[in-house]
C-alpha cells in the first residue's frame, strides 16, 4: 500500500450546513448524490451523511459504537489492486468490515478497520483517475 491518503470523508448530520461552513472557509464543494467533494490542495475533503457512512463502512452509527464519523480513502488504479490491498491489511491484522465489491457507482471498493477502529475504504473508481504521483482530483461533476 502506497503512503498517501485519496480521501477524507467525514460524517455530518447535515450535509447542507456543513457545505456551507466549509464554503464560509472558502473551500469549494460539488455536490452529486446527496455527497459534497471538497478539493483540498492534492487530496478530496467529501462530506456525506454519518448515518450512510458509517452504514457504507459496515458499522454500526452510533456514540460509543466504534464508529467516530470519519473514514480514511485509499484509490487505487485497478480492482485488482483493491483486492492485493485488502488482502495485505486482513494479514497485518485489519478487521474486514465490507469485503470489496462492485460499487453503485461503477466501481469496485472494499472496508477494513485499522487496531484502532479507524475505518479505510480502498477504491477503484474509474470516474477518478489518478496522477502518477498517486494525487487524485475530483473531476468536473457536472
Amino acid at each position: 500500500m502506497e503512503p498517501r491518503i485519496s480521501l477524507v470523508t467525514l460524517g455530518v448530520s447535515d450535509l447542507a450546513r456543513s457545505r456551507a461552513f466549509y464554503e464560509q472557509l472558502g473551500w469549494h464543494g460539488q455536490e452529486v448524490q446527496e455527497t459534497v467533494f471538497l478539493q483540498a490542495g492534492p487530496l478530496v475533503v467529501v462530506l456525506w451523511s454519518r448515518a450512510d457512512l458509517a452504514r457504507d463502512c459496515g458499522l454500526p452509527e452510533g456514540e460509543g459504537t466504534g464508529f467516530g464519523g470519519i473514514a480514511l480513502a485509499h484509490n487505487v488504479r485497478s480492482p485488482a489492486e483493491v483486492d492485493a490491498v485488502m488482502e495485505t491489511a486482513a494479514a497485518a491484522g485489519a478487521a474486514v468490515t465490507r469485503p470489496a465489491a462492485t460499487t453503485f457507482y461503477g466501481g469496485y471498493a472494499g472496508v477494513f478497520t485499522d487496531p484502532d477502529g479507524h475505518p479505510w475504504e480502498i477504491a477503484h473508481n474509474p470516474g477518478f483517475v489518478l496522477g502518477e504521483d498517486g494525487s487524485l482530483t475530483v473531476p468536473d461533476l457536472g
